[in-house]
């Protein structure tokens, strides 16, 4: 069976819940360490002094006064006096703040002064003998005087610092696997065969990045399915007329052979070849090749070797140049952009011509025949498309040179345009970066 896991939101959840756990102990380490601790201790100290100056008061004044003195005390620093301590158990644990004051009563009064806690109606206070002279007194202060509960602030603290590191945990987990969720689903679609739905390119930059690469793929998917679709209909359309009439040969054949019907077959066989030839040409359109230095000037005759002669000019600049890409796919590009023009050049000379810059070698075939009307300018691109409005491959061609360049010339980053020239004609241009 396969072994189940966690979710990505539950793997970073816990993970950003421990980090924030971690910071807040150590935040709440270094509050208490410098900040809290020291001003205790000046409390503390604070609190001891007042405590054995009451008893130093109390002392010095006439007994008359003293139930005065007491009063006072009582009321407004919350202090109370008596001439024992109660009995009680000095070695419970009381918290570091009464710690701090014992130590600060026994630096005081220059011995060790242990508090001594008592519970009366129903309160809980704290009382030391502090000496005077050869007698003490004992000096109490309720619980609610020092009124620090440092369990329980560790307590609230780390639990509302847990509930805010959980809730902030599920929060960025949820913006950061959301997007993640949405391109499984994307990508499960397109493995169905489905057009997906283009995600929203926001977000932190990696996933926007993602995004955008998912959207650029998929738009590529949709428009090879497209393309596959346009090319089986058209490979379909364009056999049923030469099997039509080889059908109707053979037929003829059978009653009265005749050399002008058998021609006829063989040119039908021929017009399927090329057909044929021009689909697996575009099926290979994608296939890699490692490029290399080519001689400009060498491949461009040699692609015009085979035209009629005076048919091709060939302008290039002075000198050696060459160009970096793979040799096969170049031919190619070059090759159908040739042929093109030659087809639809009206008869007149074409020329070939090159452009070097610091970036880019950008070549162009012109030509002197009708042009392309703007509308379609982005229509001839597409599989079987043909201005010439006839389906004869003798006028009109294939209909697939052009999408084989174009396939081409996006599977190796280079760029082709294609604009109608002044004075008539058209003008190709490829452009190929310079690496």
């Amino acid at each position: 069976m396969m072994a189940t896991h966690a979710s990505l939101a539950r793997h970073n959840a816990v993970l950003l819940a421990a980090v924030f756990i971690v910071f807040e102990l150590l935040v709440a380490a270094a509050v208490v360490a410098f900040v809290m601790a020291p001003m205790a201790r000046r409390s503390a100290d604070d609190l001891a002094g007042l405590m054995v100056l009451a008893a130093q008061t109390w002392n010095e004044l006439p007994p008359g006064t003293r139930p005065d003195f007491e009063v006072e005390l009582a009321r407004s620093h919350l202090l109370s006096l008596r001439a024992q301590p109660p009995a009680g158990d000095t070695d419970e644990w009381r918290g570091p703040y009464l710690h701090f004051i014992e130590t600060a009563l026994a630096g005081k009064t220059r011995r060790p002064q242990p508090l001594i806690r008592e519970t009366r109606n129903g309160e809980d206070w704290f009382w030391s003998a502090l000496p005077l002279g050869t007698n003490s007194i004992a000096v109490g202060f309720p619980a609610r005087r020092v009124g620090t509960q440092p369990l329980r602030t560790l307590l609230v603290t780390a639990g509302g610092a847990l509930l805010l590191a959980l809730l902030a945990a599920v929060w960025l987990a949820r913006r950061t696997v959301g997007p993640l969720a949405r391109l499984e689903k994307a990508v499960a679609d397109v493995g169905r065969g489905e057009a997906p739905e283009l995600l929203p390119e926001t977000g932190p930059r990696e996933l926007a990045a993602l995004a955008a690469r998912f959207n650029q793929m998929a738009r590529q998917v949709d428009e090879l399915l497209a393309a596959r679709t346009t090319l089986l209909a058209g490979v379909s359309h364009d056999l049923r007329t030469p099997l039509a009439r080889m059908r109707l040969a053979l037929a003829l054949l059978a009653e009265q052979p005749t050399p002008a019907l058998i021609a006829r077959m063989e040119s039908d066989i021929e017009e399927m070849d090329r057909l044929i030839g021009k689909v697996l040409d575009l099926a290979r359109g994608l296939e890699r090749e490692a490029p290399r230095d080519n001689d400009l000037a060498a491949l461009l005759a040699d692609l015009a070797s085979g035209a009629a002669p005076d048919s091709v000019r060939i302008k290039l600049p002075a000198g050696s140049l060459d160009v970096a890409a793979p040799p096969t796919a170049l031919r190619r590009v070059l090759g159908n952009l040739i042929e093109n023009a030659l087809r639809y050049g009206n008869g007149q000379p074409i020329e070939l011509l090159a452009v070097a810059d610091a970036n880019a070698i950008r070549i162009g075939v012109l030509d002197r025949g009708p042009g392309i009307p703007a509308e379609q300018m982005d229509a001839v691109f597409q599989p079987f498309h043909r201005v010439e409005a006839s389906r004869s491959a003798v006028t009109g061609g294939s209909g697939l040179g052009l999408a084989i360049v174009r396939q081409l010339a996006a599977g190796n980053g280079w760029q082709i345009t294609l604009r109608n020239r002044e004075g008539g004609g058209l003008e190709a241009w490829l452009t190929v970066p310079k690496k």
